[in-house]
């Protein structure tokens, strides 16, 4: 059982400030308000999972279209069990909702036991949230047959129903790697296939907004009540083609991007299973730059190292777009003697000495990387000279070189990348210098598809490979998610793709599938 927390106003502050806690409250002191409706509309979730702990969360809503509760705390029971009928009850505890967080829930469960399944529910009043399920990693030196993950990215509501999720529930994971643009600013897209009603999003109000429509589509739901979740952002979580504290191109104009983007992390940690240590300064500190940390590694006993990146919050502004002004754009290499400036970084330099770290310890087995994007060149332009999209790895060239570096330097087991933002499904070799096509595959790429968000590209696919033979398949028509499954000596890679967004009832699809063998990085038909 949780252990009773000893309550003062200064403790108190702390929980507000941090926006997490797993509290004993005497009853006399719970907060209470009369809720005439289930308050627990947005579902439940679970996330960044440990070997004996996890991340528990939900949000309480007044009845009514993403309407607040008011200025009211309001203590939120939760319990955390072994059986779905919650006859074997592990843990059980109350956290406070505070109206400054939105009323949201983060409770950060410890002491669990390693390599198991759990159910947990929250509870306020006479109300009960639906009941998720959850799981603990085994222990870093536990000896493990199997790892399924799926990864997914670009749900823009607008564009489509979530039905992937539907059938991913259906997958039998371990966890899901979601690897940015959870929500989007835009206001209404052109062509709907159903409408949010909203304008841009810019203020703290706009982004919870954001965040609960697309919270509330019910397979969306289900797929995060059916496993734990580890997650990052791009840039759609604040602006597109932001870059650091430097404003991205469309969209209202905002006294201060720092403002804004202070609410969009705010609004961010409001609505995801993330730790409260991610936020490094508390809440508070968000205003005055602070970081919001979500780089992390993971071991997934002996098999896998699981590493997620932060490639929007730390990296210099995009160069040599439209006639050498900055933004975002696509980059002739030849005329930006920027583009291959070694001081120039994609993740910044703090981060990239933290990966140098995590790589160096990677140890045995597979080294699974999540991160924004696509990672291996892409030249955007048939035959004679070169076009790449500057606010991808392909804008950092330099900063992708130091990463491949660092995968030799420290003969890091079994490189998997995986990325998202293209709204492409790429299947490549990660090479140690894509200048030179003989040179060495250090590691292999799987970058997915959108769960919703168009892709401008449609056809050509197989003259864009022959543009980049690093990459051996590519695919731009299609939406969907990937799946991963990792055992000792192999990594089989399978693309699934809904047949029809605009439907909320779509069947899905295999569209490829890739075997990767232990010790030899390269990409084969399966």
């Amino acid at each position: 059982m949780a252990r009773p927390v000893p309550i003062d106003r200064r403790h108190l502050l702390q929980l507000a400030a941090a926006g997490a806690g797993a509290l004993w409250l005497p009853r006399s002191a719970w907060s209470q308000p009369r809720l005439s409706a289930n308050p627990f509309t947005l579902g439940v979730a679970s996330g960044s999972p440990t070997h004996d702990s996890v991340v528990l969360w939900t949000r309480l809503l007044a009845d009514g279209w993403f309407q607040s509760l008011g200025d009211q705390a309001v203590t939120v029971r939760w319990e955390v069990a072994r059986d779905e009928q919650f006859r074997r009850i592990v843990q059980r505890g109350q956290s406070q909702a505070l109206a400054g967080l939105a009323h949201s829930v983060h409770v950060e469960v410890a002491g669990l036991e390693p390599d198991r399944w759990y159910f947990y529910r929250f509870m306020t009043g006479d109300w009960a949230s639906t009941t998720g399920r959850t799981r603990t990693f085994p222990a870093p030196d536990a000896l493990v047959r199997k790892l399924r993950l799926a990864y997914a990215s670009c749900q823009r509501w607008e564009h489509g129903y979530y039905g992937a999720y539907r059938h991913m529930r259906e997958e039998n994971l371990d966890a899901v790697l979601f690897l940015g643009d959870y929500i989007y600013e835009y206001p209404i897209a052109g062509n709907p296939v159903r409408v949010h009603g909203g304008g841009w999003a810019s203020t703290l109000d706009d982004y919870r907004k954001r965040h609960a429509l697309h919270k509330s589509d019910a397979d969306l739901q289900a797929m995060h009540a059916a496993c734990p979740w580890l997650v990052t952002w791009d840039d759609h979580e604040v602006q597109n083609d932001y870059a650091g504290l430097t404003a991205g191109e469309n969209g209202p104009l905002v006294d201060s991007f720092a403002g804004r983007r202070a609410a969009a992390y705010q609004a961010y940690y409001e609505h995801m299973p993330v730790r409260a240590s991610a936020l490094t300064q508390a809440v508070a500190g968000l205003a005055s730059g602070a970081e919001f940390r979500l780089h992390s590694q993971q071991r997934f006993g002996r098999l896998a190292n699981l590493v997620l990146l932060d490639n929007r919050q730390y990296r210099d502004p995009q160069v040599c777009a439209r006639a050498g002004q900055t933004g975002s754009g696509y980059v002739n290499p030849a005329e930006c003697p920027a583009w291959n400036d070694p001081g120039r970084t994609l993740l910044g330099a703090a981060q990239e000495q933290w990966l140098d770290r995590a790589f160096a310890k990677s140890g045995e087995g597979w080294t699974v990387v999540g991160q924004q994007t696509l990672f291996g060149q892409r030249d955007s332009r048939p035959g004679p000279g070169q076009s790449f999209w500057n606010d991808g790895w392909d804008g950092y060239n330099a900063a992708r070189g130091r990463f491949t570096q660092s995968l030799q330097r420290h003969q890091v087991a079994n490189p998997v990348l995986f990325g998202g933002d293209v709204h492409e499904n790429w299947v490549g070799h990660v090479k140690a210098d894509y200048a030179r096509p003989e040179s060495a595959s250090v590691g292999v790429e799987f970058c997915g598809t959108s769960i919703t968000s168009r892709s401008g590209r449609g056809g050509r696919a197989a003259e864009r490979l022959s543009e980049n033979p690093h990459f051996v398949f590519a695919d731009a028509q299609r939406r969907g998610y990937g799946v991963a499954e990792f055992t000792p000596g192999q990594l089989i890679t399978t693309l699934r793709v809904i047949d029809d967004p605009a439907r909320a009832d779509t069947g899905v699809r295999t569209l490829a599938r890739f075997a990767v063998q232990a010790g030899r990085p390269v990409v084969e038909a399966a």
